[in-house]
């Protein structure tokens, strides 16, 4: 049995309470002195390092290494190293991946998760917009996994098939997610020669899994230090360097699930190690993630704020619902238990996007600091879905399977 610090820090981490925190503190610290706000985030960590020695010893690099460049482009690879290992797990076998034609619909679902959202959004910014806000479209693309699956599993209960159905379209649409990142938001003009130096980073991670490493640590430090430079060195963003690195970890032969119960005991295989000993590294350190990335004026408001967010509800909730039901006339069911209400909800918990909206937000207007809190607080208001989604869910009693009318609606994909 568990000891009630361990219990207490499974809720920590299973409800998101540093993210939460975090963004909190930033928002009520941005609001209360913008000015000191900014100078904590953006303070050169080289000041501290050099204890107050000649800033004229300071590099042009070395004013780059700020807090937020810790935050943002080093601590983020971890995040996104971990959204890369469950992806890379779902593709395995009893995985919701594999095989493909079980995940049709919901990737299916997904894809309507992205087109949806975009189209909404340049929609919106040609009526209501400016032309300068058009290269935020990326914003409302992704989902955040760990609120949407809180939120589904209280909407639908533990063990609904509506839960996991989103999980996969959750994964799915970050992949796209990080994608996007890579190729529609570089830090500069792409300096793409530079890019080839995740080919060796590539081929030193599948040396060490040729040689049997099973320590997770050289594969991020060899293979995802090299792939970290070629992406900075390239001016795409570095925090995608483990993308490249964790499909070549060693790691079981079947999917063991997302969000399982993890046992204290460590694992076996590089990939689940990698995993069980930086989630909770990583959960806290979102506090200071959404701390650096939440501070947004409340006065920064604008129609791009609302733009962001009904991208996200509009476009989220219809694309998912329109291309599953496609799915499901092509002959790709839903999960058996799971009619077009548990759609239609899964749709709109989906529009949960708050850290990676957060993060691409920050990409997008990297230089429109006006632009980009506005569009922040379009991600954060998101989360404000979960408050009406959980309210409709009980009273229309989402939780067990579909009822006979639901089954009806679906057709032949039922039958």
């Amino acid at each position: 049995m568990a000891s009630p610090s361990r219990r207490l820090v499974n809720i920590l981490q299973e409800f998101s309470i540093p993210l939460i925190l975090g963004v909190v503190a930033a928002i009520v610290f941005a609001n209360a002195n913008h000015e000191l706000y900014e100078k904590i985030v953006h303070l050169p960590l080289n000041k501290l390092l050099l204890l107050g020695g000649d800033p004229g010893t300071e590099s042009l690099h070395a004013t780059k290494f700020t807090a937020h460049f810790l935050i943002n482009d080093i601590f983020m690879v971890l995040f996104f190293g971990i959204a890369a290992k469950e992806i890379v797990e779902s593709c395995l076998p009893r995985g919701a991946l594999n095989p493909l034609n079980r995940a049709f619909n919901p990737l299916l679902g997904t894809l309507g998760g992205v087109l949806g959202p975009v189209a909404v959004y340049l929609f919106l910014n040609s009526v209501m917009g400016r032309t300068e806000w058009t290269g935020g479209w990326g914003i409302p693309t992704a989902t955040d996994i760990a609120l949407a699956w809180l939120v589904a599993r209280a909407a639908f209960g533990k063990g609904h098939p509506a839960v996991s159905f989103l999980l996969l379209l959750a994964v799915a649409d970050d992949a796209i997610g990080l994608v996007i990142i890579a190729l529609f938001y570089p830090v500069a003009d792409p300096e793409w020669l530079n890019v080839l130096w995740i080919l060796p980073a590539m081929l030193v991670a599948f040396a060490l899994r040729k040689a049997g490493v099973q320590h997770w640590i050289a594969y991020v430090l060899l293979g995802g230090g090299l792939a970290w430079y070629g992406l900075y060195s390239a001016n795409l963003h570095p925090a995608l360097a483990l993308v490249f690195i964790v499909p070549f970890m060693p790691s079981a032969k079947n999917d063991e699930g997302l969000f399982v119960e993890e046992s204290h005991a460590v694992p076996p295989f590089a990939l689940e190690r990698f995993e069980h000993q930086l989630k909770l590294p990583v959960d806290v350190g979102l506090f200071f993630f959404a701390f650096a990335n939440a501070g947004v004026v409340f006065s920064n408001m604008s129609e791009l704020t609302w733009i962001v967010l009904l991208s996200l509800v509009i476009g989220k909730t219809f694309g998912v619902s329109l291309f599953s039901i496609i799915g499901i006339k092509l002959g790709f069911p839903l999960p058996q238990g799971m009619g077009l209400r548990h759609l239609f909800f899964a749709g709109t918990i989906a529009s949960l996007g708050l850290t990676v909206a957060l993060f691409v937000s920050g990409q997008a207007f990297r230089v429109e600091t006006d632009f980009q809190g506005a569009a922040k607080m379009g991600a954060l208001l998101s989360s404000s879905v979960a408050i009406p989604v959980l309210l409709l869910a009980k009273r229309l009693r989402l939780k067990g399977r579909a009822p006979q009318l639901d089954a009806c609606l679906d057709g032949d994909a039922e039958s």
